[in-house]
């Protein structure tokens, strides 16, 4: 009951879960480096087969970013000593680029937050520049779910995703093949 109740759950929430690679190739996602607020390059790669990857693309403009980015911190502090990463790709432009750092340190993030003014991971992994968007690597290196959006609820069913990624359980693929394409595609 309790595996039904999840995969529901899961559904409700409107993931795209798929088995494919990003890219359709036996690399699984796709590596990039950005630099963090505090300058350093950070690339997806040092993470890939070693952890669970939470990529969080968002900006400072998007009021659901704002409000999903300190649930994920709680999620970070929760499960990061189980393997789990986020990275938080922040999606700012010229005009907004300025307000990342400081919207980071009064949030008290701890989780790397990258810089993508170009575009590099975005082009990659979220090329219709939805905001907020998820993506959810397992410990293979491959990408086993999306998320598009955040609304009150959604936390918690986020949270059983990623729980069930650090224990090393399986995400069923999506039943919807619309779904299931769209991270193919990626």
């Amino acid at each position: 009951m309790s595996k039904l109740r999840s995969l529901v759950a899961i559904a409700a929430l409107s993931l795209s879960v798929s088995c494919a690679t990003a890219g359709g190739g036996k690399g699984g996602a796709p590596n990039f480096t950005l630099n963090g607020v505090d300058g350093r390059p950070v690339s997806l790669s040092n993470q890939l087969g070693k952890k669970v990857v939470l990529i969080n693309f968002w900006a400072t403009w998007c009021g659901p970013c704002t409000h999903e980015l300190p649930h994920l911190q709680a999620l970070y502090d929760k499960f990061k000593g189980q393997g789990l990463e986020v990275m938080a790709v922040a999606m700012d432009g010229p005009e907004t680029i300025a307000n990342v750092a400081p919207f980071v340190r009064r949030q008290g993030l701890t989780f790397p937050v990258l810089l993508d003014e170009e575009t590099r991971a975005v082009g990659l992994y979220n090329p219709q520049k939805a905001a907020p968007y998820n993506v959810f690597i397992d410990r293979s290196g491959k990408i086993v779910a999306t998320h598009e959006g955040f609304a009150n609820g959604d936390e918690k069913l986020i949270e059983e995703l990623v729980e069930k990624l650090v224990r090393g359980e399986e995400i069923a693929p999506a039943a919807n093949a619309e779904a299931a394409a769209e991270v193919s595609a990626q």
